[in-house]
């Protein structure tokens, strides 16, 4: 399949747009390139845990949302993922007045895409501060037509 499809870029998108969890969280996709995806989240204080910090939830949720939807964006047209396995470090308070998430693919493979993500914290200057980094393992889920030529 070639990566760069919009189709499957366009259903990745709205896929995630149309997820709760993504909405309650105020979290909002920037972009997404096959392999990659940028997302920002704004600094809540319903979801915080001391003032102006966040609380680990959200922050791993962003994380987990930027690196298995940058899995996703390597997958044929219709295909999709689901996180299987995870490992979150945090690095720095999650503080600021939002978050930034970067995720990339690592390795792609027929039934399952390693990838992974950093979370930034931006603060009113605009300067970042990493505060944390994640490494996932994504359970790929083919096409049906697909799945009827794929070698076992």
């Amino acid at each position: 399949m070639d990566p760069d499809h919009p189709t499957q870029l366009r259903l990745v998108s709205q896929a995630l747009a149309a997820m709760p969890v993504v909405q309650t969280l105020g979290l909002r996709c920037l972009g997404l390139r096959p392999g990659q995806s940028d997302w920002e989240m704004p600094y809540s204080d319903a979801f915080s845990f001391a003032p102006g910090i966040l609380q680990a939830t959200p922050v791993f949720a962003m994380a987990d949302f930027a690196a298995v939807s940058a899995a996703a964006t390597t997958l044929p047209v219709g295909g999709s993922n689901a996180t299987t396995d995870t490992t979150l470090k945090l690095v720095a308070p999650a503080q600021g007045r939002l978050l930034r998430a970067r995720g990339r693919v690592i390795s792609v493979g027929r039934s399952q895409t390693v990838c992974a993500s950093e979370v930034y914290s931006i603060d009113a200057m605009g300067e970042e501060t990493l505060c944390a980094t994640l490494l996932a393992t994504a359970t790929n889920r083919m096409p049906a037509a697909l799945k009827s030529q794929a070698p076992v």
